[in-house]
């Protein structure tokens, strides 16, 4: 019996059999956490596409929409609200929405604006119990057109 308890062969194996389900868990996990940063970067990019469309061909609903779902190869990403055309004034902390026809602070015209808005979800690869199982992205561009 003495024998048996200082035998170690097998224990390697069995030391193996216990940490690959934890090893693969985390394979997985770093994984799903690369494809949902990946999500969200197509997401950005959508909207960064639809506003280029509407400032390389003008404001065109469907135009600037199809721009933003075929920016990238997920056919997940929408173009969800839709694009928005407004006039306003560059502020320090973005642009304020103003009538057209204003004159913006500094003795400028206010100009034509639109804004881009992507929008997609992702799905993780396994309900992990402890953290949501869909995640939605949201992207929004705002490009100056006139």
């Amino acid at each position: 019996m003495r024998t048996a308890a200082r035998d170690t062969r097998g224990a390697a194996a069995i030391e193996f059999g216990i940490m690959v389900p934890l090893l693969s868990l985390m394979v997985v996990s770093v994984a799903d956490i690369g494809l949902a940063v990946y999500r969200k970067m197509q997401v950005e990019e959508a909207a960064q596409a639809g506003a280029q469309y509407a400032i390389a061909r003008g404001f065109d609903t469907s135009g600037i929409s199809s721009a933003v779902t075929s920016a990238t190869n997920s056919t997940a990403i929408t173009a969800s609200p839709g694009p928005v055309q407004f006039c306003g004034c560059p502020t320090s902390g973005g642009v304020s929405s103003v009538g057209c026809g204003t004159v913006c602070t500094g003795g400028a015209q206010a100009g034509t604006y639109a804004t881009v808005s992507a929008q997609a979800t992702y799905y993780t690869l396994i309900n992990y119990q402890i953290v949501a199982a869909t995640y939605t992205y949201n992207a929004q561009s705002t490009a100056r057109l006139q």
